[in-house]
């Protein structure tokens, strides 16, 4: 095990293989970005408060305080009038496995083909052009995804989860009172159906489909107003709880939305060509 305590600006680079990348800060920036290169390079180009510990031990890389966990990091509060703060930028291979926790801070995660794990109390996450699982929690801060691949799971309580160019077979995303913003990818062509699960209590529900969609669709609000673009959906209900359902093409994929207070808004993109119908 290789360990070093970073207390000033520094960067280090590794030249042992990192398969797993941990990274948990409080207040400031984390920027990941998967490469093609086998060296891993990190920056700490910013830090106040406490050092960082910078461990190496096998092919894991952990980036940490001694006092922050990854178990209960959601429930973390940092003590009254210890402050603290850093900017950490990592380069680490695609292929590696990501976890990143924050307290009041940005994530930004790039580039990662391995699995990415992001848990954060508060501060915006940005996730960019990943192709394995992802995994992100958020109690407060803004979620936004683009371009990402694999499965997709989001959990926000009062954060904004914004989903563009999906392009992934399997998005779940769940709110208590952030608002879901799905923008699925146009020229998705291939790959297994799409499975794309909603849920929100109060917060507001958009999704843009493409023209020609191929999906079932049944997205539900118990008091909310629904907007519909789509003549082959039908809208049900009056006062109340209403619905949009119906089938869109063969309906190879899934829709389904729910919302208890919030609205329910199905979008339509500019008609493709026949041959690009996709979901």
């Amino acid at each position: 095990m290789t360990e070093w305590s970073v207390a000033e600006p520094r960067k280090l680079t590794l030249t042992e293989p990192v398969q797993h990348l941990r990274i948990r800060i409080v207040n400031g920036t984390v920027n990941v970005v998967g490469t093609d290169e086998a060296t891993t390079r990190l920056e700490v180009s910013e830090i106040e408060g406490p050092p960082l510990i910078v461990t190496q031990e096998g092919s894991t890389l952990t980036i940490s305080y001694e006092d922050l966990q990854w178990k209960g990091l959601l429930k973390w509060l940092d003590p009254k009038g210890r402050r603290r703060r850093a900017v950490v930028s990592v380069a680490v291979p695609a292929g590696a496995d990501v976890e990143v926790g924050t307290i009041a801070a940005e994530a930004v995660v790039s580039g990662i083909k391995g699995r990415t794990d992001v848990r954060g109390v508060s501060g915006d996450t940005t996730l960019v052009g990943l192709a394995g699982p992802v995994r992100a929690e958020s109690i407060s801060g803004g979620l936004e995804a683009q371009s990402v691949t694999g499965a997709l799971r989001v959990n926000s309580v009062s954060g904004d989860v914004t989903l563009v160019e999906g392009a992934g077979s399997s998005v779940k995303a769940d709110t208590v009172s952030g608002a879901l913003v799905i923008d699925l990818d146009p020229h998705r062509l291939d790959g297994p159906p799409a499975d794309i699960r909603l849920t929100s209590v109060s917060g507001e529900v958009a999704i843009r489909l493409s023209h020609p969609a191929d999906a079932r669709v049944e997205a539900n609000t118990t008091s909310g107003s629904v907007s519909n673009a789509f003549d082959d959906l039908r809208v049900g209900g009056q006062w109340g709880a209403k619905s949009i359902t119906g089938t869109l093409g063969s309906g190879r994929g899934s829709l389904k939305a729910t919302t208890f207070s919030g609205s329910i808004a199905l979008l339509r993109r500019p008609d493709e060509a026949p041959s690009g119908k996709v979901f």
